[in-house]
């Protein structure tokens, strides 16, 4: 499951506290204590036989003796009576409980399956067992044992650790920080991050999500609920165990979701001050104010040390500050010089020089963030510099952040808090903030980075390779080597140095350039040790790649090169299939080699076509070969692939080419397939030829136009969750266009998905639009899906007469000039 019934947790009405109790330092105490300190409006049943009331409030012996099913139930009781407890939950209609107690046993294990068995039928979400609660402000839903008032933040934190969660929690009260929930995972039962961060992606109130956790479960789900909700905001996470052999991978599959790893617990803290306080547009730069010389060159240190860069101002700004600020060219080295940054108000600044130092950057936007850095001084007392800060934050186009040495009071703290403005107590914790902000930043834009096209792979050469590994796998082969192999990998365009030539040092001579898919192509040359000699000479590093099926993730790359210079460590890095040209640029990127190569082209297809090997040939379980890297060129040498029946699947869902269809369609050639990142021109150009009156009944507004990162979302979709199909043809010049396209996108339940169609205004009424919804209806239906819904606007009589001639039915909505379509996929929906 995934966000089922959550908001049933996240947004309670009635809780019920299963073993309340009033025992001293009992589970049930705590838990007691705790919603009732929380003040939850909503009912509180106490349900406990040994007692008749408990704090003031009637307590119930059984379940089946409240008045109505709670909408939570926190169960306090020991591990035996949770599957009876669940059960009659369930069929009462209660859609979530927190279970606090812990399994440690065998036999213990054995009652959590029975209670997860028992909860199933009634679609009801555990959290725990194990968990030390959740908490949600906004309802006052104390709902956990954790001793610290929880105030209401912008910010979620997610934990799999009881412990760190407690003191995290302490830690921010202690500083006036909340939270928009806090969710203590335990052992995961049943909800787990992937869950958290289905739900709170798309929670108005959550800004950012802040994730501690060691293990990742259900690797996949993980994948898509990161990446959409990186998409939306940032998410940072810190794991723990950086010495395991697996934690490079970790990184790798954060970085490919869109998350900003941190590697410390103090700067995970801190993005609860910056993210859940402050309302920062981060840019990559900033401007740092301060009256003091000193504390100018500290936090600059702070800045560079952490990555950061100050910005460099144009001479309009420095101009506007110096006019504005007359003062500042008398307590200068040089009096004629402009004012820069750091912009030194000088030892005498008063708190009015602050604000007007906002005030006259504000139109100046290239000038970044605005940071002020300030000890207290006689003339510029912390709280009243504060005060104008807040009565000028408005001015920060890209917000403003602020460092007081010594810290302030709580009345001030909190005063800065309300107007948005995160405050730190040393430059090098406002640095190392901000520098999250900008790699979330850096993140997200290459989430949203448009591959370059990719060679055109021939639909037989790719069979080939199919059959080849399923007649090995039938014929009780575990791996292709030697020639075998290279056929193989011949298939997706990759050239093959055999094995024999690479033992015997005799490698071939390079002729006749790059071939159509960017690969070098080689051909023997025997006799001529010269060509082969000045080809060796110009190898650049053997890149040693091996695929592996790992436990969690799947299938994953690891790539690994010696060290450079012979001092620095040797290279080791993990990726996630599939990869296209921009993710493959991204690895190379990260290696010390990539300097020393004329034209990376030729590394970036063959890692792409690796990829596309692993994904198209599901029986690919594990390869190894070195690509070796020369300055203008790359070729595998003595490659060897594993083969099973059965694999794990990929983290990542890649494309999926089992759905390309060729039609013959009024006369003209047609292809309908999975929509992909490097059709972004082309989908621009398709939405330009619309007329604004399709447009309108299409997006349900007047749409100018899409930027890249709209029509990115558009084109780069995750196909586990979403499908877009697109038709498309080819014009007199040979270039492919769009004619149309019809989406669908799934609930993480897989409940529910809701469609959308639009098709190329000059191609209307002629049928294309009733052939894409078939073929949506068709995919949807294979995924098991129970249901395919959609809007429209009332005025769309052509759309309302294609759905229900499909056999949708249209209802009402709550807006009368909407109206709603459901077609049912199963018997199961229809019943």
């Amino acid at each position: 499951m995934s966000v089922r019934n959550l908001d049933a947790l996240f947004r309670p009405k009635s809780v019920a506290v299963i073993g309340a109790s009033l025992r001293p330092r009992s589970v049930g105490a705590m838990v007691w204590a705790r919603v009732l300190e929380g003040g939850f409006a909503g009912p509180v049943w106490p349900v406990n036989p040994k007692y008749a009331e408990l704090s003031g409030l009637v307590a119930f012996g059984d379940v089946h003796d409240l008045p109505e099913p709670p909408t939570v139930a926190l169960i306090c009781t020991p591990p035996a009576t949770w599957p009876a407890i669940v059960h009659k939950l369930g069929k009462l209609g209660t859609r979530a409980a927190i279970i606090f107690g812990e399994v440690k046993r065998s036999e213990e294990r054995a009652v959590l399956a029975q209670t997860l068995a028992a909860a199933r039928p009634y679609l009801l979400r555990i959290v725990g067992p194990g968990s030390v609660g959740v908490i949600t402000p906004a309802f006052n839903a104390r709902f956990a044992a954790s001793p610290f008032p929880v105030k209401e933040g912008g910010v979620a934190w997610v934990s799999q650790s009881n412990a760190i969660t407690n003191a995290v929690l302490g830690w921010a009260y202690a500083r006036g920080l909340g939270f928009s929930h806090a969710i203590a995972l335990g052992d995961e039962a049943d909800v787990d991050a992937g869950d958290a961060l289905d739900y709170l992606a798309s929670d108005p109130s959550t800004r950012a999500i802040l994730l501690e956790l060691e293990t990742v479960r259900a690797a996949r789900k993980f994948m898509s609920a990161a990446r959409a909700a990186a998409r939306n905001k940032p998410v940072l996470a810190l794991r723990s165990g950086r010495a395991d052999a697996d934690d490079a991978l970790y990184s790798s599959a954060f970085q490919r979701a869109g998350v900003v790893r941190v590697h410390s617990l103090d700067d995970l803290l801190d993005e609860i001050e910056t993210l859940g306080v402050g309302r920062v547009a981060a840019s990559s730069t900033a401007t740092l104010i301060t009256s003091d010389r000193g504390v100018a060159t500290l936090a600059a240190d702070a800045f560079a040390a952490a990555g950061d860069a100050l910005a460099q101002w144009p001479e309009a700004a420095a101009r506007a500050v110096a006019e504005a600020l007359p003062h500042l060219s008398a307590s200068r080295d040089a009096p004629s010089a402009l004012p820069g940054n750091p912009l030194l108000l000088g030892d005498d600044a008063k708190p009015e020089h602050f604000a007007r130092a906002l005030e006259v950057l504000a139109p100046h936007r290239d000038t970044g963030t605005a940071f002020v850095v300030h000890a207290p001084t006689h003339s510029a007392p912390v709280a009243e510099v504060a005060r104008v800060l807040i009565e000028n934050h408005k001015l920060a186009y890209r917000g403003l952040l602020a460092c007081f040495f010594g810290g302030v009071d709580n009345a001030t703290r909190d005063a800065l808090h309300a107007q948005g403005i995160p405050v730190h107590t040393t430059p090098q914790r406002l640095a190392r903030a901000f520098a999250r902000l900008v790699d979330y930043r850096l993140a997200r834009e290459l989430l949203m980075q448009t591959p370059e096209s990719l060679p055109a792979q021939v639909p037989e050469q790719i069979d080939c390779a199919q059959v080849q590994a399923r007649n090995a796998v039938a014929a009780g082969q575990t791996a292709l080597a030697g020639e075998e192999a290279a056929r193989f990998f011949e298939c997706f365009g990759l050239t093959v140095l055999r094995e024999h030539a690479a033992e015997t040092a005799s490698l071939r001579s390079y002729q006749g350039g790059v071939t159509e898919g960017g690969i070098v192509e080689t051909r023997d040359a025997p006799g001529c040790p010269e060509t082969a000699a000045a080809v060796d000479d110009a190898k650049i590093v053997d890149l040693a790649i091996e695929l592996r099926d790992d436990a969690n993730f799947g299938p994953v790359f690891r790539f690994t090169a010696p060290s450079v210079d012979g001092l620095t460590a040797p290279m080791c890095f993990y990726s996630l299939p599939p990869l296209n040209p921009v993710l493959s640029r991204e690895v190379v990127s990260r290696s010390p080699y990539a300097r020393a190569v004329s034209s990376i082209e030729p590394v970036l297809a063959a890692l792409t076509a690796l990829s596309r090997a692993v994904c198209d040939v599901k029986e690919v379980a594990g390869l190894q070969a070195t690509l070796r890297v020369t300055r203008t060129r790359a070729v595998l040498v003595a490659p060897r692939v594993t083969v099973a029946a059965k694999r794990s699947r990929l983290a990542i869902v890649p494309y999926p080419r089992r759905l390309e269809e060729n039609l013959y369609w009024h006369g003209e050639h047609m292809m309908i397939r999975p929509i992909r990142p490097e059709d972004e021109a082309m989908h621009s150009a398709f939405i330009k030829s619309m007329t604004s009156d399709d447009l309108r009944l299409r997006f349900f507004g007047a749409v100018r136009g899409f930027d890249h990162s709209q029509l990115a979302r558009m084109t780069q979709i995750d196909y586990d969750r979403e499908m877009a199909l697109i038709a498309t043809a080819f014009d007199e010049n040979g270039m492919e266009y769009t004619l149309g396209v019809v989406r669908a996108i799934t609930d993480p339940d897989n409940e529910a998905a809701e469609f959308a169609v639009a098709i190329r205004s000059a191609l209307k009424s002629k049928g294309l639009g009733r052939l894409l919804m078939t073929k949506i209806i068709e995919y949807v239906r294979s995924r098991g899906t129970r249901w395919i819904v959609g809007e429209v606007l009332a005025e769309n009589a052509p759309m309302i007469g294609l759905a229900k001639a499909l056999g949708f039915a249209v209802s009402r909505t709550d807006d009368p000039s909407v109206v709603g379509l459901r077609l049912a996929l199963g018997e199961s929906a229809s019943a």
